[in-house]
């Protein structure tokens, strides 16, 4: 039975209106915003849609206001009410949501809400540390039970390391095995390795997601984590598509830092049962643990801390 052109028309129509679907770095590039409104042809994102950070959407912002195209929010009030999807439901930050505010973001109290806390980091103009006899914890991130961190930076990037316990018990590093871009992390599976002289351990992923950015220095300079493991000691990048509910399963604040001070306490119970009881003087265990007490195990102490 051969179709009326009228039919085809509708549904070609359809097709042509329906905003192009993002897609998951590593999979494909993910389709710009001005692409999915059907402003331009085709335009990848490459800015992990941070938009107010993107030279690609001022550019055109500016052309849009010269009256050389519609802006993406005007191409987009061009269809049904129905099919005007909120622009955090077009990158995949959130479920299906309809735009109820006509595209004007800035008075959107979701739309705020949702931008604050993706980038909650990105607003600290320094590095806030919590001590623990010694250990040390950023305050604002994430925390994984295999001693890695997650910090969530502008543009809804995750970025991740390992935390100041692991360096300190384990030693300044020989070496990281560290992940490829592209590739994928799944939460609590081993993503990456480190490595002291002849021994390895694998390393627990605090989330799922996609490798973005890997920090080479790490490669030529691998004591950097121990050395500012929070600042410049960072690994890699993740992009995460629903970085909400992935954090969710992480500790913070409060709970993070009773974890780690429960953490400090089993590790004076391991040193004990080698050099009997610690003195109660409040004093700090010394950096590179294992190296001072090889005793100890390479294996006992990455089985128990990092779950490997």
């Amino acid at each position: 039975m051969i179709k009326s052109s009228k039919t085809n028309s509708t549904a070609n129509a359809s097709k042509t209106n329906k905003p192009k679907e993002a897609k998951i770095p590593g999979q494909n590039l993910p389709s710009c915003l001005w692409m999915m409104a059907g402003v331009v042809k085709k335009k990848t994102c490459n800015n992990y849609y941070d938009c107010t950070s993107c030279r690609y959407d001022a550019a055109m912002i500016k052309k849009a206001a010269t009256g050389r195209h519609l802006s993406w929010q005007d191409a987009m009030r061009k269809h049904d009410s129905r099919d005007r999807t909120c622009r955090h439901t077009m990158t995949r930050r959130t479920g299906h949501r309809v735009c109820p505010m006509n595209y004007n973001c800035a008075r959107c109290d979701f739309d705020q809400i949702f931008e604050d806390s993706l980038s909650p980091a990105a607003i600290r103009s320094t590095m806030d540390l919590a001590d623990i006899k010694g250990f040390t914890l950023a305050k604002g991130d994430y925390f994984h039970s295999g001693h890695t961190w997650a910090r969530i930076e502008a543009g809804g990037i995750l970025k991740i390391g390992m935390d100041d316990f692991t360096c300190k018990v384990l030693g300044g590093p020989h070496g990281f095995d560290l992940p490829l871009i592209g590739q994928e992390l799944n939460q609590g599976k081993a993503g990456w390795g480190i490595r002291q002289k002849e021994n390895f351990a694998g390393i627990q992923s605090p989330i799922n997601g996609i490798i973005t950015k890997v920090n080479h220095k790490i490669r030529k300079s691998p004591e950097l984590p121990q050395q500012d493991p929070y600042g410049k000691g960072w690994l890699f990048t993740v992009h995460n598509s629903d970085i909400k509910n992935t954090v969710k399963g992480l500790m913070a604040e409060e709970e993070s830092l009773n974890w780690l001070d429960q953490e400090v306490k089993d590790l004076e119970l391991m040193i004990e049962d080698i050099l009997g009881p610690l003195n109660v003087d409040g004093g700090f265990l010394r950096p590179d643990i294992f190296g001072s007490l090889p005793g100890l195990g390479w294996n006992n102490l990455t089985r128990r801390f990092l779950g490997s």
